[in-house]
């Protein structure tokens, strides 16, 4: 494919994730022999199967289908009717080549109409995208995120413990998993996964990340899904278990990236999102006029990553990990609930957090920062379930983050 094709697609990636109709394009895209019938099975097949993952895939996958993919794709929209987005990449894809320069011709000066100043909706976010592209132009005011790809992404997927470690599987967390790798590769982090991690091994995997030079790069997030509990703590509290049933704290894990463990990410946002338990407690929530009819009559049986908080079980910090702590600065860690408390995962689609971050990210991620995200994200969990859960987060960045999303 083109690159200027390419480039095409991916800057209407959003908009084609959620109107796409991917059932009658099969047939088409067959017709037209621009996917086989095992790519197209693998498509079906992608994430949870659900539209949105599939027209995800589908997008991405066409990058990869020859010069003429996007031409035969527009044809494939206007068999199906789909007359809209056909029209929409058409004439961007015309507009596109009569905006490029040939030799002779120098690149023509395009009349834009006046920006509109951004108006705030009230609901914490802007009527017009413009606002963070204000924003990221200025580096006193937004972090840069220029690099491609903008970082490393680690993401710690531990399903299944050890007998011995009294710690159930953690069905469903698979799904939360490739949820996530695709939405960092959308994000343009190189993401790396790594499953069923002793606690041993799981330190040596973050020190690892930690000692790569990341200079040319931008940002680092890093991502554990497994069982959690309290643990004492200094900064950041709680704690991730490895499959062997030993603890890892989140301050510990927070602290292999600081400036003397990590110097060439100083300055720049390092990112935390922790899917696990808080604590054992089971937040019953209180009544209000707006409680949802359709979360209470569920018949969803979700499960916790819950294990009780046992004083002196190990779970403090040795010293010479927290005895030079340096300004915790560009950190951010995000928690799927409340310190103390369950959080709540669902065998056939995930747990909440992670399932609500995807679908916020996927709306809202090119036109809001990271903390206007995550504040969607708490208030669309918090109206989940008969029991209740609160994400949150420490947030110890100095500008606002947007993530790069074209």
């Amino acid at each position: 494919m083109e690159e200027a094709d390419r480039q095409l697609l991916r800057r209407s990636r959003v908009q084609l994730v959620s109107e796409l109709q991917v059932v009658p394009l099969w047939d088409a895209l067959l017709n037209r022999e621009l996917f086989t019938p095992d790519m197209i099975e693998d498509i079906q097949r992608a994430g949870s199967g659900s539209r949105r993952d599939q027209a995800r895939q589908l997008i991405i996958d066409l990058e990869t289908r020859g010069s003429q993919a996007l031409p035969l794709f527009i044809s494939c929209l206007e068999d199906t009717g789909q007359d809209v987005l056909a029209s929409f990449l058409r004439t961007s894809r015309q507009s596109a080549k009569l905006l490029k320069p040939t030799p002779g011709n120098p690149t023509p000066v395009v009349l834009r109409p006046k920006t509109p100043s951004p108006v705030d909706t009230g609901s914490g976010g802007f009527s017009d995208v413009c606002a963070p592209k204000t924003l990221k132009g200025n580096a006193d005011l937004a972090y840069v995120l220029n690099a491609d790809p903008c970082g490393h992404c680690l993401i710690i997927n531990n399903v299944n413990f050890c007998p011995d470690s009294g710690h159930s599987t953690r069905t469903g967390s698979n799904i939360d998993c490739e949820k996530l790798r695709r939405r960092f590769s959308l994000l343009h982090f190189a993401v790396e996964v790594k499953c069923d991690l002793t606690a041993k091994k799981m330190v040596l995997a973050l020190v690892e990340l930690a000692r790569r030079d990341h200079s040319a790069l931008d940002c680092c997030v890093v991502v554990i899904l497994s069982h959690g509990c309290q643990a004492s703590h200094l900064q950041f509290p709680g704690a991730v278990y490895g499959t062997d049933g030993c603890p890892v704290s989140i301050e510990r894990i927070v602290n292999i990236f600081n400036g003397t463990g990590c110097p060439s990410l100083g300055g720049k946002p390092k990112l935390f999102f922790i899917q696990a338990c808080g604590g054992g407690q089971k937040d019953h929530g209180f009544e209000v006029a707006s409680t949802s009819l359709e979360d209470r009559a569920s018949g969803s049986n979700p499960e916790t990553d819950a294990t009780p908080f046992q004083e002196g079980s190990g779970t403090i910090d040795q010293p010479d990990a927290v005895s030079s702590l340096p300004t915790p600065s560009d950190i951010f860690v995000s928690y799927s609930t409340f310190p103390g408390f369950v959080s709540w995962r669902d065998p056939k689609s995930g747990s909440w957090y992670v399932e609500t971050l995807d679908s916020i990210f996927e709306q809202w991620a090119p036109s809001e920062d990271l903390q206007s995200l995550l504040l969607r994200v708490a208030n669309a969990v918090s109206e989940k379930g008969i029991y209740k859960q609160m994400p949150g987060c420490f947030n110890f960045l100095r500008k606002k983050l947007f993530f790069k999303t074209q």
